[in-house]
C-alpha cells in the first residue's frame, strides 16, 4: 500500500483492550526481559486473600491468572476498555471500576500494576499491613528514537526511571525489596504501524498529528520502503515493594 492508504488504515483501524495482534509482523520486538512479570504475580497469588489490578486494560492478563483471590478488583482509566474488561472479568467475580474509584484503607494484600501510572501514597494507603506491590513500568526513555526520528518533543515523563520510582515509594513509607531494569529492540516495518502505535500510545510524542508530522512521516515511509525499518529500544523496569508498619 502507498503512504495515504497506510496512514488512513492506521487512523481508522479499531483497537480494543490491549490486543496487539494488529501489529503482528509490522512492529516486531524481542520482548526479551530478564524477568517474567506474569510469573512474579502468579507466585504471590496463593498467599493473597485480596488483589487489586491497576490499569487492567481489557482484563486480558488478569483473566488468565485464574483462580484469583476471593476478593479481586480491577481498575481501568480508559473508558472504552471498561465494558470489555467487565464482560471478561465480572463472570470471574472481579469488581471492575474506573480508576477514580476510592477503596477503603488497607483493602488489598496484593496490588499489581503493569504499565499503569500510580500514586505511591495511594498504594501505601490501599495496602494491608504486610501487603505487596508488584509493578512493571515503561521508563521515560522508552522508544525515544521515535521522537528523534520525527523531530518531536521528548516523552512528557522522560525522567521516569527505576531510581525515581524507588525513591518515591520509599518516601511514601514502602520498602522496595527487589528491582531490575532492562531494554530490548523494537522495529517498525511500515509507516502504518508507526502511526497506529502513536495513535494508541498518544503520550509517546506529545501533540502528534499526521498533518503536523507529514513531511517526516513521508520521509520515514520512503526509508521503510527501501528496506530500512525504524529501529528503537524499549525500556522497562520492575520492582517489588512491601508495606510493613513501623
Amino acid at each position: 500500500m502507498g503512504y495515504e492508504e497506510l496512514v488512513h488504515e492506521a487512523l481508522t483501524t479499531p483497537f480494543e483492550g490491549w490486543d496487539w495482534a494488529v501489529f503482528r509482523g509490522r512492529m516486531t520486538s524481542a520482548d526479551d526481559l530478564p524477568w517474567d512479570y506474569e510469573e512474579l504475580v502468579r507466585e504471590r497469588l496463593p498467599k493473597a486473600a485480596s488483589l487489586l489490578d491497576l490499569g487492567t486494560g481489557g482484563g486480558e492478563l488478569l483473566s488468565s491468572l485464574s483462580p484469583l483471590p476471593p476478593r479481586t478488583a480491577a481498575t481501568e482509566g480508559y473508558a472504552p476498555n471498561l465494558p470489555i474488561a467487565r464482560r471478561r472479568l465480572e463472570p470471574l467475580g472481579v469488581e471492575v471500576a474506573e480508576s477514580s474509584r476510592r477503596f477503603p484503607d488497607g483493602s488489598f494484600e496484593l496490588i499489581v500494576d503493569r504499565h499503569e501510572s500510580y500514586d505511591p501514597h495511594e498504594i501505601r494507603r490501599l495496602l494491608a499491613e504486610g501487603g505487596t506491590f508488584v509493578t512493571q513500568q515503561v521508563a521515560g526513555r522508552d522508544l525515544q528514537e521515535l521522537n528523534a526520528a520525527l523531530g518531536g518533543p521528548p516523552h512528557e515523563d522522560h525522567a521516569w526511571d527505576l531510581a525515581t520510582a524507588t525513591a518515591a515509594l520509599e518516601a511514601a513509607g514502602l520498602e522496595v525489596t527487589w528491582s531490575q531494569e532492562a531494554g530490548y529492540p523494537v522495529t517498525f516495518r511500515d509507516i502504518g504501524a508507526l502511526v497506529l502505535y502513536l495513535r494508541v500510545i498518544s503520550w509517546q510524542v506529545p501533540g502528534f498529528h499526521t498533518d503536523t508530522y507529514e513531511d517526516r512521516l513521508r520521509a520515514l515511509h520512503a526509508e521503510m520502503g527501501s528496506g530500512r525499518p525504524l529501529r528503537a529500544t524499549a525500556h522497562r523496569f520492575v520492582l517489588l515493594a512491601q508495606y510493613v508498619q513501623a
